[in-house]
Parts: structure tokens; C-alpha cells; sequence
């Protein structure tokens, strides 16, 4: 069903506003240069207007804190069909670029820029060429699309691929324009889907979640261990995967530059600060009340896309920090939660079965 948005003015006499159209695409393409917000805060742009060599130009290129690539199209005079034929096309070209034409192509963006260093400044680790471009996802900008292409995209998308639409809308607000936007597909549906399709090889999901918990001045895995949580925040990107686990899920849990600490079974779904609550002995209390050792992105608590979410988890078998499994051979990547697909998985949970011997206990 095509998305259409309405918007009104606040007051006694609500006031509708009109739709309105921008001059062109190329408008908008610039809009999103210089706010690249009106995507998404969790990409960095890399390129855009790049040739591919297939008889066209993609018109956007971002990367997200993964190292995974973005592929975004504005459908600009093309029929809907064609811009996701162009699109898939697009995608083929994205996935063969080395760690050195991606370089390159930043270079053209940002001249006199360094892809490693700005990747380090705007998300905080570092861009590890090994997995750089280990995935891409596709996203479509358009005013709608009709009903046979929206079904295209989502079959595409239920079966693993990872595309997406973001609609976006004009309206007049008197000498204004405004700009809406929605997303077809929940972005994090998306993300679990880059994450399910990496490169070579690959096998069936065995079941078994892994887990990200990121400790530092932000979150305290003492905490984790203590009143029964994981929990991610400071942006979509890193919050939103908690949706894939569910009530009764195992969930394997890695501490990025310590190694695994634990195993537990999802109790609940994931919920913001300003609801969760934990166990201490004069009962439950509020996580803002009882969490002192992070500071849980309390600086964003009214920010529904910064804020810390948590799930709830009944720990299996759990360590702290300096007991951390950590081997070579162990896998490990920057999504908070993913399903991997990877031989290596099957191999880490081999291993972690034997380091957490309580994984299976009632």
C-alpha cells in the first residue's frame, strides 16, 4: 500500500497543509549532501555521482559503522520498475569494489580526506579493511511507487536481500516547504539482512544470536551481569537490532576487545530507559535510579532514536571482563545482534559450549 503522509498545523483551527513538489531531484540529492540526516545519522557518505561503468551513475554511496556499504538511487525520471532493475544492477558493481576503489572514490568526494581516519572521527573505531564492504544494502528514494514494485521490493527483502524504500513528501507551509519522510521496510529488518549476507562462504543459521555489549563510560558489563541486561544506544543503527531477539532466544555474548562473558535466554523485548526496570533487594526500581557505573545515554533519554534500550535476559552462564574467552578464530563483528551465517559461527559456538558449560540449563 502506497505511504502517504498528512500534515496539519497546532492550534484551536488545525490547518492542512498543501502537497507541494521540489524543482527537481538533483534538489533533494543536494539536501541530502549536506544533511545526510534525512537518510539516516548512522551513515557516513562516501560517493556520489559515480560512474559505474555499466552505463550509469549511482547516485549516492554511504557506509554504515559496520563497514557495510549503502547503495542509494533517487528515482528521478525513471519508472519504478526501472529504478529497482537499475538498482539491482547498481548493487553488482558495489559488491566487487576493493578497499582501494572505495578509497578512491572518497577521495573524489572529499578531496584530500582520508576514508580511515574520518571513518575513526565519526564512529569512534576503527575501519577494518578485512570486512570493509563485507556487505551492502540498497536504498530507493522516492515519492511512491506503485503497488507491483512495492511487492517486488518486499519479496526481495523477505528473502533475504537487503533493499529498501524511503518515501519522502513536500508540503507548503506558507512560504515554506517541508520535508517528510518514511521508511517501507523498519531499517532494522534491513540491517539484520546486510549483516545475514556477507561474503564467501556461508551455511544455514544454526539459531543461536550473537550479541555485542559494548562496555565503557556508556554501559558497565558489571551492571549486565549483575540485574540482567544487554543494551545498546547512541543511534538507530546500534539500537534497533535488539528487535530480532525474542522471548526464549540464547543470546551469546561477545565484550569487543575483552571476548565472550556470557550466554543467557531473552526474558522480554527490548525496552528504552524510561521503562526499564531491574531487580535489587528492596524490589523493582527504575534502571535511571539503580545504573551508576554508565552513563547509558542518559544525555539522550528524551531522544527516541539516541536513547539506551535494554533487554531483559536470565544469564545461563556468564564472567566478567578479565576472564573474557577470547581466541583467534572466534567470530566476532560490529553489529549489536546479528544471525550469522558464517562456518565460523558454527565453530565459536563449538567452542563456547565448552568455555560456558551452563549454556543449556533450565
Amino acid at each position: 500500500m502506497p505511504i502517504r503522509h498528512a500534515i496539519w498545523t497546532v492550534g484551536s483551527q488545525p490547518i492542512e497543509l498543501k502537497d507541494a513538489t521540489l524543482p527537481s531531484e538533483q534538489v533533494l540529492e543536494a539536501m541530502i549532501v549536506s544533511a545526510p540526516r534525512i537518510l539516516s545519522d548512522e551513515w557516513m557518505l562516501i560517493g556520489r555521482q559515480e560512474d559505474t561503468g555499466y552505463g550509469g551513475r549511482i547516485d549516492l554511496l554511504a557506509i554504515a559503522p559496520d563497514g557495510s556499504l549503502v547503495l542509494i538511487e533517487l528515482k528521478r525520471s525513471r519508472t519504478p520498475r526501472e529504478v529497482v532493475a537499475q538498482t539491482l544492477d547498481y548493487a553488482s558493481w558495489v559488491d566487487a569494489l576493493e578497499a582501494d576503489d572505495i578509497a578512491r572514490i572518497y577521495g573524489r568526494f572529499k578531496p584530500n580526506g582520508n576514508l580511515a581516519e574520518d571513518f575513526k572521527a565519526r564512529f569512534g573505531r576503527v575501519l577494518d579493511e578485512d570486512t570493509l564492504n563485507d556487505s551492502h544494502e540498497m536504498v530507493i528514494v522516492a515519492s511512491e511507487l506503485d503497488p507491483g514494485t512495492e511487492r517486488i521490493v518486499r519479496y526481495l527483502e523477505e528473502r533475504g536481500i537487503a533493499i529498501n524504500v524511503l518515501f519522502f513528501q513536500v508540503f507548503q507551509n506558507g512560504k515554506d516547504q517541508m520535508l517528510s519522510r518514511a521508511w517501507l521496510i523498519d531499517p532494522a529488518e534491513t540491517q539484520a539482512n546486510v549483516a545475514a549476507k556477507p561474503k564467501g562462504e556461508s551455511e544455514p543459521w544454526n539459531g543461536e544470536f550473537y550479541a555485542n555489549f559494548g562496555h565503557g563510560t556508556a554501559r558497565s558489563w558489571a551492571e549486565g551481569m549483575k540485574y540482567g541486561f544487554i543494551s545498546a544506544g547512541g543511534g538507530t543503527w546500534y539500537s534497533k537490532s535488539l528487535g530480532l531477539l525474542r522471548t526464549g532466544d540464547r543470546v551469546w555474548v561477545n565484550a569487543p576487545g575483552n571476548g565472550y562473558v556470557g550466554v543467557g535466554i531473552v526474558k522480554g523485548p527490548a525496552q528504552p530507559i524510561t521503562s526499564f526496570t531491574v531487580e535489587t533487594p528492596e524490589g523493582e526500581k527504575p534502571a535511571t535510579e539503580v545504573l551508576t557505573e554508565g552513563t547509558y545515554h542518559r544525555e539522550f533519554i528524551d531522544d527516541p532514536e539516541q536513547r539506551e534500550y535494554f533487554v531483559p535476559i536470565r544469564w545461563l552462564d556468564v564472567t566478567p571482563l578479565d576472564n573474557a574467552f577470547k581466541e583467534i578464530g572466534l567470530f566476532g563483528v560490529q553489529n549489536t545482534v546479528s544471525k550469522p551465517v558464517k562456518p565460523k559461527w558454527r565453530h565459536t559456538i563449538e567452542r563456547l559450549k565448552a568455555r560456558f558449560p551452563n549454556f543449556d540449563r533450565n
